[in-house]
């Protein structure tokens, strides 16, 4: 029968590192073995095995060799040589568990998994996590006494690589904690739940049967898998040709075992011996659902908010011209709560996508969206224009640069105030937002900014504007000044999105330059990544990523690093940062705290101090024209139908309106490209791989117009 064989390497927790195998892919048996050797392959003296019905692939964002396979409460590491061998493999395997997903044949399950076997798995993850941890460290230590930038640039590749592992690591604990919790109460894609799928749902991507399972087992234990039996013995394969993974006929093969199994387990493959007999979970807290099922109401509204929400409400500073928007300015509190109950659509949704792939062209369901654009969403990069515009305040470059650290980090919790992930609107090509903000004590004389991007603002005001300047790759360009601070910011984000089996990844490409006009000055800045976790139950939001800021004139540069959570030891939303002089490899300012609450800054002087307090900080609110009187194209009137009808809960309206906007796109691009015509952009433009702002001050410094063109937002 058909097999796929070559060798891997597999992660074992016994050396703690990873080890050479061979694998065979029994396609018919649904049946992964591996073999210490190809001769030991030969003999017939398996070393492993990976049942395939009902497994899950998952990779590594941006890794091209690694590879993992979740099933039977297992999940098994794997690495190939290289990119090309890894989707020889994850290929086969997908076909593999689709063909024993629609055709094979359930019979009774035996075995069960206690909660003390989740304890030993976690502990288990977690020194892989710390190993990946310390490793990365090694990397950044090796990566700053490097002198070679060629040498440099691909350090910090594998460091990206590494630390998206790291993601992957996390990803498997939150899922062992989810699993373990199930034992007293419903999982999805597992056997102890209530049946909350529709019929309406691919079940294949789930690698069930189809059938829907009834209630829920004894709380106290969580049966294995299913066992599917679909083949007699079969014999040991033959040697395929160069080690490359191939198809040969195997005349004998090891008989399918009931479930999947490592040798390491006989090997004491748990090193965590303090967790291995422990009576109580390591994660479980007092008052968790398994110790005191009985709980008050103040203890139910606590748990009912997502992880990490404080409850606190921000306080924000308004003008006394503002105009209140009932559809955009009420803040979108609902909670998206766990996605199980939308079962059906869920599963829908991931039978169309696969490991890895790219999700732009993706259409996901409607009830997931936050009420406003991404357009808006950046403009909350300035939720404090006060610290923006006081950059220009300080008297040298050091303390400058230090001014730009500060408003960046205090940048990011307004555009994201709660927990819960839920996506913005994905922004039609043409559509543009424009704003202004008030900076707070400064004095306002009422003359209109002459020529700016925003009509209603003053000279004091700091003025904004965005486009969605292309739709593939999806690309946003925003663009930011204050007349009589003499300071811009103009910047470009791609949004490029992938699947990464429990997670979403949203990788933020681009860059910002901030232009200090009277020092001659410019910071360049990049953004961090943005990734959905639990997607199958309770989605959240965490940020990660390294991101620098330099100013080539003066030196000075800057680093901010955005942790993702270890379950161990670890705080949500951390953040690091350091501030390096001109030539200087020891920092002037180190930086530690949440990104969205308080950050402690330490001076190479001795001297520390709250360097950000976003709990404190009030958030001034942006000033956005009424909606009858934007253009057409302008967010909150091009959204303002779906944003009513997710407001008032009619999800479909909502639907019809949102896929009306994107059809109308789809019309719109084939009419161009049948009559030859490129898409003209209306406020930015290309300038080799960067977009930047048509009019900035500093070219309107340089040429004034004799005439004020007044505001330049888009017309419809």
């Amino acid at each position: 029968m058909a097999v796929v064989e070559g060798p891997l390497s597999k992660w074992t927790n016994v050396m703690k590192g990873w080890q050479y195998r061979w694998f065979v892919l029994d396609e018919a048996a649904g049946l992964l073995s591996y073999f210490t050797s190809k001769e030991k392959m030969m003999r017939g003296t398996r070393r492993g095995c990976v049942r395939l019905v009902g497994a899950v692939i998952g990779i590594d964002d941006e890794d091209d060799s690694t590879f993992t396979i979740t099933v039977d409460q297992k999940t098994f590491h794997f690495q190939a040589r290289d990119a090309e061998e890894r989707e020889k493999w994850v290929n086969a395997l997908e076909i593999t568990i689709m063909r024993h997903s629609t055709s094979s044949k359930r019979v009774e399950p035996q075995g069960t998994v206690t909660a003390a076997d989740f304890d030993r798995k976690l502990a288990e993850t977690d020194s892989y996590l710390q190993i990946m941890l310390e490793q990365v460290q090694a990397l950044e230590t090796r990566i700053e006494a490097c002198e070679d930038l060629a040498a440099k640039e691909k350090y910090n590749v594998i460091k990206v690589t590494a630390e998206a592992m790291i993601e992957a690591i996390k990803h498997s604990i939150v899922m062992l904690q989810i699993s373990k919790e199930s034992l007293n109460g419903p999982v999805m894609n597992g056997s102890v739940h209530e049946a909350i799928l529709t019929s309406g749902a691919d079940f294949n991507h789930f690698g069930g049967t189809g059938e829907i399972p009834g209630k829920s087992r004894r709380p106290t234990e969580l049966r294995v898998p299913d066992v599917v039996m679909v083949t007699p013995p079969f014999l040991d394969t033959p040697a395929s040709v160069d080690g490359d993974p191939s198809t040969s006929v195997s005349p004998v093969s090891p008989r399918v075992p009931e479930t999947s199994y490592s040798s390491s387990e006989e090997e004491d493959f748990f090193d965590a011996e303090e967790f291995k007999n422990a009576p109580h979970s390591p994660l479980r807290q007092h008052g968790s659902a398994l110790e005191n099922p009985v709980k008050s109401k103040e203890e139910e509204e606590t748990e009912a908010s997502p992880e990490g929400s404080e409850g606190i409400c921000q306080q924000v500073i308004t003008a006394e011209d503002d105009y209140y928007d009932e559809l955009y300015d009420e803040q979108d509190k609902e909670d998206l709560g766990s996605l199980e109950k939308h079962g059906s659509i869920i599963a829908h949704l991931l039978s169309q996508v696969r490991i890895g792939m790219d999700l732009t062209k993706v259409v996901l369901p409607t009830f997931i969206l936050e009420r406003r654009s991404l357009l808006e969403m950046y403009a909350d990069f300035f939720a404090h224009p006060d610290l923006f515009v006081r950059i220009v305040d300080m008297k040298t470059p050091q303390d400058r640069m230090i001014q730009l650290v500060r408003w960046y980090l205090s940048a990011f919790h307004a555009a994201r105030n709660s927990d819960i992930a839920k996506k913005a609107y994905n922004p039609i090509l043409g559509e543009t937002f424009v704003c202004h903000w008030k900076i707070p004590g400064m004095e306002d004389s009422g003359e209109k900014a002459v020529d700016g991007p925003c009509e209603e603002a003053t000279r004091e005001n700091l003025s904004f504007v965005a486009e969605q300047v292309s739709h593939h790759p999806p690309i946003s360009a925003f663009y930011a000044e204050h007349q009589t601070k003499r300071i811009t910011l103009d910047g470009y984000i791609w949004t490029k999105s992938k699947f990464l089996g429990l997670s979403i990844g949203v990788h933020m490409i681009g860059q910002g330059v901030v232009s200090v006009i009277d020092h001659d000055e410019e910071y360049v800045i990049t953004f961090p990544n943005g990734y959905g976790r639990s997607i199958l139950t309770t989605p959240w939001v965490e940020m990660g990523g390294k991101v620098s800021m330099s100013c080539a004139k003066t030196g000075y540069n800057a680093t901010v690093t955005f942790h993702t959570k270890p379950f161990y030891g670890g705080k949500k939303h951390r953040v690091t940062s350091e501030i390096f002089a001109p030539n200087e490899k020891k920092p002037i300012v180190t930086i530690d705290g949440e990104w969205n609450g308080v950050m402690y800054a330490k001076y190479a002087t001795g001297m520390n101090e709250v360097f950000v307090d976003t709990k404190k900080m009030p958030v001034v609110k942006k000033l956005v024209k009424p909606r009858e009187k934007q253009a057409e194209f302008e967010s909150r009137r091009l959204w303002q139908e779906v944003t009513h009808n997710l407001k008032i809960n009619e999800v479909d309206k909502a639907t019809d309106h949102k896929q009306r906007l994107e059809q109308r796109q789809r019309e719109e691009a084939r009419d161009r490209k049948e009559r030859g015509v490129a898409w003209e952009t209306k406020n930015f433009h290309e300038v080799g791989e960067h977009w930047v702002y048509d009019r900035p001050l500093q070219k309107r410094l340089r040429n004034p117009s004799p005439v004020s063109s007044g505001s330049h937002t888009p017309s419809s």
